[in-house]
């Protein structure tokens, strides 16, 4: 069944069109924007929580203030570059 057409509804309009079967695929509907939203703002949440240990905490707090930034900014930049400044 490797490449096979196969005619599935769409879930918006209701119309019917042709997408190709690929190796992996459930035919399953397509994931929903809401959906992709709610990840997204998860994800969002979990990354500005505060961390767990309270020493990482105060070492932000002190290195951002020998930059001359709010932790906000700092931890934009960390999670913008992925390392620390």
């Amino acid at each position: 069944m490797n490449r096979i057409e196969r005619k599935k509804v769409s879930a918006l309009v209701g119309l019917r069109k042709r997408v190709p079967i690929g190796i992996g695929h459930n035919m399953g509907p397509p994931l929903s924007v809401a959906y992709n939203r709610l990840v997204w703002r998860k994800a969002i949440a979990k990354a500005w929580e505060p961390p767990a240990d309270r020493l990482i905490l105060q070492r932000r707090l002190k290195r951002a203030k020998e930059l001359g930034m709010t932790y906000r900014e700092y931890m934009l930049e960390i999670l913008e570059r992925g390392r620390h400044l």
